[in-house]
């Protein structure tokens, strides 16, 4: 796994505000990048830009690999199993052995025994944690992650921590948008505040 992402002088408006501009930030295989920042500060956005579903106001975003995106929503079907649910996603995203990454993803994120629950029988932990699955079972080199730890108690924060150590060991980035400190050891770290602009009144 190979993967590398660079933003130059990106700028993001919303709504008529500008909410950041002149974000640069490099990242290579292995790398982290810890986005920090108030709400409606633009984390949000900065990922959606980054996965190429938000067009940036300024700026540039090149990067190299596939792009899982977990986001506020788990993206899950709620009527199905959870373990079909994730055998769907990995299907669309062309893995390999889509039932092997599947089956991984649950144990990774302690859900092995839920595969035969339906999605909207899942607490709101749960949930989150079958979220963080779809994106391990992707196989994609680039994960952004949206507030990943929102839900989670510290037993599955743990198991959040230690899914972003073996992505990057294995040549994965993770770009992680989080309001709550996480061990995300030799991370970069991208305050938002710091890159508000005052508009004229």
């Amino acid at each position: 796994m190979s993967a590398a992402l660079a933003l130059s002088d990106l700028a993001c408006r919303r709504g008529g505000r500008l909410l950041f501009a002149g974000v640069s930030c490099p990242l290579a295989a292995g790398d982290a990048l810890v986005v920090t920042g108030a709400n409606g500060c633009g984390k949000s956005s900065l990922l959606r830009m980054i996965a190429g579903l938000l067009p940036p106001f300024e700026g540039e975003v090149a990067l190299s690999g596939r792009v899982a995106l977990l986001g506020e929503a788990s993206a899950l079907d709620g009527d199905r199993t959870l373990g079909a649910a994730l055998h769907f996603w990995a299907m669309l995203d062309g893995v390999a052995d889509p039932a092997g990454c599947v089956a991984r993803a649950l144990d990774d994120v302690a859900l092995a025994e839920l595969g035969d629950v339906p999605v909207r029988l899942l607490s709101t932990g749960q949930r989150r944690r079958a979220a963080l699955a779809r994106v391990l079972a992707s196989g994609a080199e680039l994960w952004l992650l949206d507030e990943p730890a929102t839900g989670l108690d510290m037993a599955s924060i743990a198991l959040l921590e230690a899914a972003v150590a073996r992505h990057r060991e294995r040549g994965g980035i993770a770009v992680i948008a989080t309001h709550q400190p996480l061990a995300v050891a030799g991370a970069a770290t991208l305050d938002l505040a710091a890159y508000r602009v005052a508009e004229a009144a």
